[in-house]
């Protein structure tokens, strides 16, 4: 008697690949992170784990809070005023000449978020980055001067530490578009080359550890941004900003955001609040210069030991998405690490923010908490911080327990699985019908949440006393009063 299981992850990248051009930058790397300090102890001997929340709403899809000019931002807010530590990025906590400073919010580019989720990186807090400031040549002089009253306003009234600018040699040619296949916002850069020669040069020369690059990206044309600005659509701009700020990144390993560099609209009356941040001045670089101020550096495995105090993945105590945004690699790496029993975060779908993607959790076997809405998904962290069972706090939440039963072996082998997700099952053999549907059962009951399909082929003999026709039908009927399958042939079921 034998199970076959078939794995299978589907994955989600959008990682810009390209050869390293400058190999003189050295990341900062460490062999074998050590973690941040995890309890905190008081006066009165009240010891607890600090706690940390990840909040991501990808770009330039569309998000119905998120999507928009910083309309995420005030999720942040509430939310950092309940755990220890948000982890978010440029799109969430952007929000163009608005901006709101919170110590314990870390400001992580979306392809540093990427590798952290996977552990590959580590953020390292700091007080203070030493900024520096690329502007792409192909921008006007009239635009060019209000860039840079903005840094030195920024210096002069804020206390940041902008220390030098430099203008790429040659335009960048930034040019956006959306993409025909999904409806994504995306771009290209023509020359990125000269943007990565800019950033090198702030780096060796002016010693900066973070950048801000403002690019001249094409005027809207009035018509085609109208729905946006009423707060429907998407953002088109989203897509080649988020491009070259992961080239930065990938490259550099250094925190980086980017600010488009545009001539404003004719006003209008018709605007949409969530549209709005981005219709009070010439430029979208305070908020970024705010937040690039005190990003966290990022941390790569090397060869050297690092000092306490970096946070890892490990870290992460719950996750915040878009319920149909779980294709990315930063929800996939936090989905997969719900198999690893040294954490589990709580990860948590909010329904009424969708996108135009379709990558709800149960397609990549995630299992997720569902939310209505921010207000519950607060909530939820706010009982799970607190060590309380969420589903305690509805109506007939809790169910009696449980008994997990010790799963029997067939022929004399017991049955095992490496932990990934399930997601099809195939059996064949010779062992009595009883102890075979049993061993099925068990099997898909512990991977219920993931099992998409179970397919049961009679590919040997069975006893005289059993038919391969009676032995799917009998446990088609099986699975069905388990699991209230409402799709039931002879060879498979659907889990519905």
């Amino acid at each position: 008697m034998s199970i076959i299981i078939n794995l299978f992850f589907p994955l989600s990248t959008t990682t810009l690949h390209h050869s390293r051009l400058f190999s003189s930058t050295k990341p900062l790397t460490s062999s074998s992170f050590k973690p941040r300090n995890f309890f905190t102890c008081s006066s009165v001997n009240k010891c607890e784990r600090e706690y940390t929340s990840v909040v991501i709403v990808p770009t330039g899809i569309g998000a119905d809070i998120g999507g928009y000019a910083g309309d995420a931002l005030p999720v942040v807010r509430a939310l950092s005023s309940l755990v220890d530590c948000v982890i978010s990025h440029p799109n969430v906590l952007n929000a163009a000449m608005l901006y709101w400073p919170m110590p314990n919010v870390l400001y992580v580019e979306g392809y540093a978020l990427d590798q952290f989720a996977q552990g590959l990186w580590a953020l390292q807090p700091v007080h203070q980055n030493k900024v520096g400031l690329v502007l792409d040549r192909g921008i006007e002089e009239e635009l060019r001067i209000r860039h840079l009253q903005v840094a030195d306003a920024t210096r002069a009234s804020l206390g940041l530490s902008v220390v030098e600018y430099v203008v790429t040699d040659t335009p960048l040619q930034v040019e956006k578009f959306v993409d025909p296949k999904n409806g994504q916002a995306s771009g290209r850069i023509r020359h990125p080359d000269s943007l990565l020669r800019a950033v090198n040069t702030l780096i060796n020369k002016a010693n900066v550890n973070a950048i801000a690059v403002v690019g001249r990206l094409p005027d809207d044309d009035v018509d085609e941004n109208d729905d946006y600005r009423q707060g429907k659509g998407i953002d088109t701009l989203a897509g080649v900003e988020a491009i070259i700020s992961h080239l930065v990144v990938e490259e550099f390993q250094i925190p980086c955001a980017h600010a488009p560099a545009l001539f404003p609209l004719p006003l209008t009356k018709n605007l949409n609040p969530k549209s709005a941040a981005e219709e009070l001045g010439y430029t979208f670089l305070p908020c970024v210069l705010s937040g690039l101020s005190n990003a966290p550096q990022y941390l790569v495995k090397g060869l050297e030991p690092f000092e306490n105090g970096c946070i890892l993945a490990s870290d992460v105590d719950s996750v915040v998405l878009p319920v149909n945004a779980f294709g990315g690699p930063a929800a996939i790496a936090f989905g997969r690490s719900m198999r690893n029993k040294k954490y589990q975060p709580l990860i948590i779908a909010v329904e009424e923010n969708e996108t135009i993607l379709q990558d709800p959790p149960e397609k990549f076997g995630i299992k997720v908490v569902r939310v209505s809405n921010y207000w519950e998904a607060i909530g939820v962290i706010a009982a799970h911080k607190a060590g309380v069972d969420p589903y305690s706090l509805r109506r007939d939440g809790i169910r009696n327990i449980p008994c997990t039963r010790t799963q029997p072996t067939l022929n004399g082998s017991r049955v095992s699985h490496k932990g990934e997700a399930i997601t099809k099952v195939e059996v064949s053999g010779t062992d009595s019908t009883d102890n075979l549907i049993y061993v099925v059962l068990n099997l898909v009951n512990t991977h219920a949440s993931n099992i998409r399909t179970a397919n049961f082929s009679h590919k040997t003999r069975f006893s005289a006393k059993f038919n391969a026709h009676g032995f799917i039908m009998n446990a088609n009927a099986r699975l069905s009063n388990l699991f209230g399958c409402r799709t039931l042939s002879t060879n498979a079921f659907t889990n519905v």
